[in-house]
């Protein structure tokens, strides 16, 4: 039976052998993340600014950035810590991970009935001009999920075109990050761009009509019994007034600063939940009907579903199993659900060219 902690920080720990793992390769594994920390920086500042290969106007910050912690990390099987590393209450940003808990709000609105169709097209259900005619009003729910959407615009000062021609995933491109590329049809391309997904952000906030960190404490972060510590920001400039409150439209990462500050013992517990097919003990978070249409892999990339990452014939890390699937932000941010090991780890500033040999590890202790 799996065990679900109670409030943050209580969470049981337990031998790895008694959860059916080989403690010398666990703790091999805890030894290999700790030891392989990622070579950002821990000025993080200096990496929004520099890494993601842009220039100014196009790089500039727009919503809070601190310093980031030391390597930290842990392994649970059957709900209980198996092993773990480093300070795991570190609060830091999680870049690209955001993109995933807005997954789950999208799911969560979807079950709810605010999403009739996620193939229907957004402007039915979301007025506000940025689904008008003649091109993004082809947009359906399933391509901004799928990061096929070919949204254009711009958004909080940011142009959709900062990140066409971006190579992520290993997938290859055109031409140079940044340069224009003749759109698709919506549906028609897959490219990893943050302004769309912000763009998806701020359609989920009309849709509630509630600020989504309100939301994500209420109906998943509470329930589960996460820490009070995470934090989910926007940007200076990212404000809108619904129904004559004002509202922050929350990041989908930390391209340009803001999205989600939370610790590795709070993404652990989003994982524990998506684990056990979306219920947290006695109570269901999130259907498992969604969880199945999240880890749908895109038609145009195999190893993306929405918002989340996918290992699909072992594209992404050839060590893990094929059903893993990831929740994966820059600069070595990861958390891996393996639901045939029954496995959730989280892997904070890790080097990502390590993190396939962490899983190794992981897959030979389960053996």
């Amino acid at each position: 039976m799996t065990y679900f902690p109670s409030a943050d920080p209580a969470w049981e720990h337990v031998d790895p052998a008694a959860a059916g793992l080989d403690p010398a390769k666990i703790a091999a594994a805890a030894r290999h993340a700790a030891e392989h920390e990622t070579p950002w920086r821990r000025d993080l500042a200096h990496m929004v600014a520099t890494d993601f290969n842009e220039v100014p106007p196009d790089n500039e910050t727009l919503g809070p950035v601190r310093p980031r912690g030391g390597p930290n990390g842990l392994v649970v099987r059957g709900g209980r810590i198996v092993a773990s590393w480093g300070d795991t209450g570190q609060v830091d940003l999680t870049f690209s991970v955001a993109k995933s808990y807005l997954s789950i709000l999208a799911g969560l609105a979807w079950d709810r009935g605010l999403i009739r169709d996620l193939d229907e097209p957004v402007c039915r259900t979301v007025d506000d001009g940025g689904f008008d005619p003649p091109h993004n009003d082809a947009i359906t729910w399933t391509h901004l999920l799928q990061q096929t959407s070919e949204w254009e615009g711009t958004l909080w000062d940011k142009p959709d075109l900062i990140d066409r021609n971006r190579s992520v995933g290993g997938r290859p491109t055109s031409g140079r990050k940044g340069t224009h590329r003749d759109l698709r049809r919506p549906g028609e391309f897959w490219e990893y761009n943050d302004v769309r997904v912000n763009r998806l952000s701020l359609a989920l906030l009309r849709l509630w009509r509630r600020p989504l960190p309100e939301l994500f404490r209420e109906l998943v972060m509470d329930p589960i019994g996460a820490s009070a510590s995470w934090e989910w920001h926007g940007y200076r400039n990212s404000y809108v007034e619904i129904d004559g409150r004002r509202m922050q439209s929350v990041a989908g990462g930390s391209h340009w600063g803001g999205g989600a500050f939370i610790h590795a013992r709070d993404q652990a517990r989003i994982g524990l939940m998506l684990l056990n097919g979306g219920v947290w003990g006695t109570r269901r978070i999130v259907s498992s009907a969604w969880i199945d249409r999240m880890l749908m892999p895109c038609p145009l990339f195999a190893n993306y579903g929405s918002l989340w990452w996918l290992n699909t014939g072992r594209g992404l890390y050839p060590s893990a199993p094929e059903g893993s699937y990831y929740a994966r932000g820059a600069g070595g941010n990861l958390t891996w659900i393996d639901p045939g090991l029954g496995i959730v780890a989280v892997l904070r500033w890790i080097d990502p060219a390590a993190a396939d040999g962490f899983m190794r590890l992981v897959v030979e202790a389960a053996q």
